[in-house]
């Protein structure tokens, strides 16, 4: 039988150690005393985890965070659990539950009888190490990570069951070409096949067709869930088969997160996030160069200049808000609060958008429309949004009070919700969706709306919690990117690769704002992007060695730990960081020996010039009476055109001039 650790240490019980830390962290979160209603909301949330006997989960959630926190590993919790002011007070999510408007039991409820959940994001460079602290305190015998099960889609359906029938390959590319997304039975249809140049009446094609559609939604392999943990009291082999991983030091189950589900199995979430690692680094940066120390919970709250700055969609780079889709709607948007930026971040969604909530909000929120409520009762669900149903929570409570559903119900529409891509079994619920509304004296319009919704969310349904921790982190980047752009460009680069925009667009954005950015320098730069004084009494961004293409990070240490006063030539680097002749190179054709007075092909030339070992005997001394010094080589020097693209080439950006600004005579010769 399977049984959650009991996490007693010390002879406290994990009642006792779960209400002792959750009462020190509220003093901890409220200095000047928690308001009298937080502190009622802690004493009921206590007394119902209790009464389910969930302590020991929240205890390892909190053991699990407080060793990153320890490391220095930024983290935030989410999920519908994680917003809860227990959560708030033991620190594993900083963002205040006063924000949202969820209720604790629709989460972790006595009637549902279900495991919270608790999604915890760390910095994506640096996740394994909570991974193996994991393995390392509870054992291999008793944590798994647990499987997801990959089933067959559309164009994997069609390459393997092509092949297996002999079909060619160009014949099996240009089918899979007909399919668009996640593909479904019956895409291919003959009319496309005919376009491609195929005949539908082939027996063989037919046939295969026929396959193809059939043995789409069919498991095809297990895989690694992204970081759901099983964690046991007694031995979890014992339970389940355990197996080593493809991954080296993981080890995983054969049951998937559905599995887990259904048999009431307490799974944790280890998730990886590239922002938290940017935000990270540029806390650090910020710590080194201004002596200021920050972390998610203690930036200036409501920053005008930053709502300023997101209402311009001057967003590249921030969390979230940097998708064309984003910036189009944050200048009609305008956010100016925190709970504007949870809306921001649930709204351009595929929910809110099929069910044609979008418009109808703006409206309201610029004073075009009235603001009205179908009912008293859904006036209280949907108060913060205005009437419009933007998360998913809304619309669980929307069938729960508007279409009469039971709690069982509501509950096997949320569980179809998150398998619909596998299962699509969504649209089983709509007659008794309408019907229910229709009783209930709700409008057919509204209510087909809120079920389209409802099917959008089978797509990627966005919940007020999740949106309300991603809110935080969007509200971070983007005092970083108002307030110190040099460094969050920096910490940026430093997190590659990550978030929507190439090295380039980052580095010109930055230039856009104001910040000095200098070119990789053999004498200069390190492994990572730094800052360092301007000379004018600020900080330019000097780019690293990681920015040069095909650069290991050992080679670049190396040249940094031989650097000493610096170095004087191509040949100097070679000998003193003993780096071969192909890195060398490398370096050259990014123009690293620059400040040496070196141009890129001189150092090119140098640098081929040079020859791995000891030269031969014949050659290794002088010559006697023999003319020795051989007259130096004049190389053409590069155009602006040619150093552009040798930039892109070697650094996959350029910081002097823009690829169209040297077309632009030609392109409009009147503006030459």
């Amino acid at each position: 039988r399977y049984e959650y650790p009991s996490e007693v240490t010390g002879g406290e019980t994990a009642a006792e150690r779960l209400a002792r830390l959750a009462w020190a962290g509220l003093d901890w979160r409220y200095p000047d005393g928690a308001p009298e209603r937080v502190r009622a909301q802690m004493a009921h949330y206590l007394a119902l985890i209790g009464k389910l006997k969930y302590e020991p989960y929240f205890l390892t959630v909190h053991d699990i965070v407080d060793f990153a926190r320890g490391r220095g590993i930024l983290c935030q919790g989410r999920g519908s659990a994680a917003n809860s002011v227990v959560c708030y007070a033991l620190g594993v999510t900083s963002v205040s539950p006063e924000i949202g408007t969820m209720v604790f039991e629709r989460f972790v409820s006595e009637a549902r009888n279900e495991p919270p959940d608790i999604d915890v994001d760390f910095e994506h460079e640096r996740r394994e190490e909570v991974i193996q602290h994991i393995y390392a305190r509870y054992g291999r015998h008793r944590a798994g990570l647990c499987a997801t099960v990959i089933h067959y889609r559309g164009k994997r359906a069609v390459r393997e069951v092509g092949r297996a029938m002999g079909l060619p390959e160009d014949t099996l590319a240009a089918m899979s070409s007909q399919i668009w997304g996640w593909g479904g039975p019956g895409q291919i249809t003959e009319v496309r096949l005919r376009e491609i140049g195929l005949d539908p009446g082939d027996r063989r094609l037919a046939l295969t067709m026929q396959l193809i559609d059939e043995i789409q939604g069919f498991p095809r392999h297990l895989s690694q869930h992204v970081g759901g943990f099983i964690i046991t009291e007694g031995r979890l082999d014992e339970l389940v088969p355990i197996e080593n991983a493809t991954m080296e030091d993981r080890t995983v189950i054969c049951w998937d997160k559905d599995d887990i589900d259904t048999l009431g199995i307490l799974k944790v979430d280890v998730l990886a996030l590239g922002m938290l690692t940017c935000i990270r680094k540029a806390f650090d940066l910020m710590e080194t160069h201004h002596h200021v120390r920050h972390s998610l919970a203690s930036l200036p709250a409501e920053d005008p200049a930053t709502y300023d700055m997101l209402c311009r969609a001057d967003s590249l780079g921030v969390f979230q808000v940097e998708s064309r889709a984003q910036m189009n709607f944050l200048p009609r948007m305008r956010p100016r609060t925190f709970y504007d930026l949870v809306i921001q971040v649930a709204i351009i969604r595929p929910g809110p958008i099929q069910g044609d909530m979008v418009h109808p909000f703006l409206r309201r929120r610029n004073g075009q429309e009235v603001v009205t409520f179908p009912s008293d009762e859904l006036g209280r669900v949907l108060g913060k949004t205005l009437g419009v149903p933007l998360f998913q929570e809304q619309a669980m409570q929307i069938a729960i009070i508007g279409a009469g559903f039971t709690p069982t119900e509501a509950d096997r529409l949320r569980r179809s919700l998150a398998t619909f891509k596998k299962h699509g079994n969504v649209s089983e619920f709509r007659d008794r969706f309408m019907e229910g509304m229709r009783a209930n004296g709700y409008e057919e319009e509204f209510a087909a709306r809120c079920f389209a919704q409802i099917e959008g969310f089978g797509s990627y349904g966005f919940p007020e919690s999740h949106a309300a921790s991603f809110a935080l982190l969007v509200y971070a980047s983007a005092w970083l990117k108002r307030h110190h752009p040099g460094i969050f460009a920096c910490a940026l680069l430093n997190s590659q690769p990550m978030g929507f925009y190439a090295p380039a667009q980052i580095v010109r954005d930055a230039r856009e704002h104001g910040v000095v950015v200098r070119p990789p320098c053999i004498n200069a730069s390190h492994w990572d992007n730094v800052m360092e004084p301007d000379g004018r009494g600020g900080l330019a961004l000097r780019l690293g060695f990681r920015q040069v293409k095909g650069m290991p990070e050992e080679e670049a240490q190396w040249i940094v730990a031989a650097r000493g006063n610096g170095y004087a030539a191509v040949e100097d680097v070679w000998r003193r960081a003993g780096l071969g002749a192909r890195m060398l190179a490398r370096l050259a054709e990014a123009d690293c020996f620059a400040a040496l007075g070196v141009t890129r092909r001189e150092a090119l030339w140098a640098a081929k010039a040079l020859v791995e070992g000891s030269p031969l005997p014949l050659f290794a001394g002088d010559i006697d009476g023999e003319g020795i010094v051989e007259p130096g080589v004049v190389l053409r020097e590069m155009t602006m055109g040619e150093q552009v693209v040798e930039d892109y080439v070697s650094l996959r950006l350029t910081l002097r001039a823009h690829p169209m600004a040297l077309l632009r005579p030609w392109l409009t010769p009147e503006a030459a």
